[in-house]
């Protein structure tokens, strides 16, 4: 049986990875930085998670250029989802954007997308002590696992019953 992955790449304070440890409860899944997985182990996982802090309007460069380098594998063949934390959600579609093109070019199908806020002490922020210092917080952790329980509902194969009679 396959097995189901997170690949983070949370840096400054780690928003990124409470959630990705989270979605890992509920979906039985390792979470591994990209840096730290071969991408010759990839077809011994089913869903694979990518989530990245924001970093100056994108995700971090780590986790596009290890996408970037995957091996191209027909459309459809890979079963993924998109996640991520910023101090600014406003434009997180917009943000997850290239990734998600970059998936799709290396086959994947993007079965979700989540994002929430982060705590950011970037630029003049830290002068300020930076905004959402407390989140993720408890909520944002629950949005997180309903998210994935999601994730696994819809990619579990129907099961049907018979009744006998």
């Amino acid at each position: 049986m396959k097995k189901n992955l997170i690949l983070c790449k949370s840096v400054h304070h780690h928003n990124t990875w409470k959630v990705a440890e989270a979605m890992a409860r509920v979906l039985d899944a390792e979470v591994v930085s990209p840096d730290e997985f071969p991408y010759t182990s990839l077809d011994d996982h089913d869903i694979i998670g990518f989530g990245s802090g924001i970093y100056y309007g994108g995700v971090h460069p780590d986790l596009m250029e290890w996408v970037r380098g995957l091996p191209s594998a027909p459309l459809g063949s890979r079963r993924g989802f998109v996640f991520s934390t910023s101090g600014l959600p406003l434009l997180w579609r917009l943000w997850h954007r290239p990734l998600m093109a970059e998936l799709h070019r290396k086959g994947f199908t993007v079965i979700g997308e989540f994002h929430c806020r982060g705590f950011d002490s970037w630029g003049p922020l830290w002068l300020t002590g930076g905004i959402h210092r407390h989140h993720p917080d408890s909520h944002d952790l629950e949005r997180a696992t309903g998210f994935a329980r999601t994730i696994l509902e819809q990619s579990s194969p129907k099961r049907v019953f018979k009744v006998a009679g």
